[in-house]
């Protein structure tokens, strides 16, 4: 996925429009698509080479050797198997295993216990598309390369097998006595050069330009760590400063934090991968909501991007529904900072803000940016800029925002899911004849409950597009 390369075609307005970028940000769907549909064809393939080696073996041709990959006729009934297939067999054999490392770690489990894991075997891929542009040089497909001098269907002078025989006096029978072609030379036969290269080399090209130049972008300087804050339910936010770096409101992973230079990203501990458990955690022993700021024995950090993101259209609406699940409240935490700088240099008239979680300490992730941004739209006599609806799942026990400073949280909070059916209808009626963006970064069941209401338009006045965030 050459992710700097879409980044660029959904950012030009010229080149894409809004159906062009939608189709842009189900660049992983299409890439989890492809793998899906070459390991089908994959088995395909295996299983139509197993039916011919038999076909080789029952239908063995004396009259064209050459041709032949079995040694003799029946070969594999007499259990012998070692037909002149070594290499083509050996690379695909190395190509079936390479497709099983790279299809079973891309689960989910995978990535989060060991992300090590499905990071070095997804590379794989690379030798995988080596081994298929010699897989062919192994000479198992032939083509006659005298058609000139031996045609088809013409009979030679000394017919040994009851095959041509057969033919020649089929041949000799419906042409009612017409003069037959005499071949003037044995067939022969050579192997297809492989042309595998002509359809992998360019997008394999591409990729490599595309890792080199963020290579080259992310190491060009590292970034300085302004501070780290651990917040409740594992969550990280590190806070950094890098010069030339401008991410905007939306894109993946950086936020910019205010109007300074600095960006934030929040990460969750999950797994052994996560940069706050391998680098920050050994030497930062902290609690929540303090901030570490001795990095002076920890590595240097460099920062890949920024990449777009589906979160980068919510301002080209007049009115977006962001649903968040969770952790997944990180794309839309840019929106809410942007709004908070400057809401009126953009075209969102109206936000809904939805968010899920089962735990009630995770709404403090961005408690002070939501009060913060409610307490300026007030102030700015424009109230019903901002619908929030906070959603707490896990239903055991009396839990409430008891702070007075998050007063507004308060208010905003139901214990229980939401019902996506009547947020849809209230929104519906709310906003009539006008299109709705719905953007979501949450579990695949919130997400598929979002895209089948917007498939279905329960309101018929109201036309809501959706658009998904890569939650894993």
């Amino acid at each position: 996925m050459c992710r700097s390369l879409l980044t660029f075609l959904r950012g030009s307005q010229r080149v894409t429009g809004r159906r062009v970028r939608r189709l842009l940000d189900k660049s992983k769907t299409f890439h989890v698509a492809c793998g899906v549909t070459i390991c089908i064809f994959s088995v395909v393939h295996v299983s139509a080479h197993l039916v011919n080696m038999v076909s080789f073996s029952v239908r063995y041709s004396e009259d064209f050797p050459g041709l032949n990959v079995a040694q003799y006729r029946g070969q594999v009934t007499h259990t012998d198997t070692h037909m002149d297939i070594f290499f083509p067999g050996v690379t695909g054999v190395l190509l079936v295993l390479v497709l099983f490392l790279m299809f079973t770690a891309s689960s989910y489990c995978i990535r989060v216990s060991s992300y090590e894991i499905f990071w070095y075997t997804h590379n794989l891929f690379i030798v995988f598309y080596v081994i298929l542009m010699v897989h062919v040089a192994g000479g198992a497909l032939k083509y006659q390369s005298n058609v000139e001098t031996h045609p088809p269907g013409c009979v030679q002078n000394n017919l040994s097998s009851w095959t041509n025989h057969r033919a020649a006096g089929e041949k000799g029978t419906e042409s009612s006595g017409a003069p037959q072609t005499v071949c003037q030379e044995e067939a022969r036969f050579q192997p297809h050069f492989p042309q595998t290269w002509l359809w992998v080399s360019a997008p394999l090209c591409l990729y490599c330009a595309e890792r080199f130049y963020r290579f080259i972008r992310s190491s060009a300087a590292p970034v300085t760590i302004v501070s780290v804050i651990s917040h409740p339910c594992s969550v990280v936010e590190l806070r950094m400063l890098k010069s030339g770096f401008k991410p905007h409101p939306g894109q993946v992973s950086p936020c910019p934090t205010g109007k300074n230079q600095t960006f934030g990203i929040h990460l969750r501990v999950l797994g052994d991968w996560t940069l706050w458990k391998c680098v920050f955690l050994p030497t930062c022993n902290i609690s929540n909501l303090t901030v570490c700021c001795a990095f002076s024995s920890h590595p240097r950090v460099h920062v890949d991007g920024p990449f777009g993101s589906p979160s980068e259209e919510v301002f080209n609406y007049e009115v977006s529904l962001c649903v968040a699940g969770g952790i997944g409240v990180t794309p839309f935490a840019c929106v809410l900072q942007a709004l908070f700088d400057d809401w009126r240099q953009y075209k969102l008239k109206r936000l809904y803000f939805v968010w899920v979680c089962r735990d009630l300490q995770s709404f403090y992730w961005f408690a002070d940016l939501l009060c913060g941004l409610h307490e300026r739209l007030w102030r700015d006599n424009r109230p019903d800029y901002l619908n929030v609806q906070l959603y707490l799942s896990n239903t055991q026990g009396l839990q409430s925002i008891s702070e007075e400073r998050y007063r507004f949280l308060s208010s905003r909070l139901r214990i229980g899911r939401p019902k996506w059916k009547l947020i849809f209808q209230e929104i519906g009626r709310a906003n009539q004849l006008k299109r709705v963006g719905v953007f979501c970064c949450g579990p695949k069941g919130i997400s598929k409950a979002l895209h089948t209401l917007c498939n279905s338009n329960p309101h018929t006045e109201t036309a809501f597009e959706y658009n998904k965030e890569s939650f894993s």
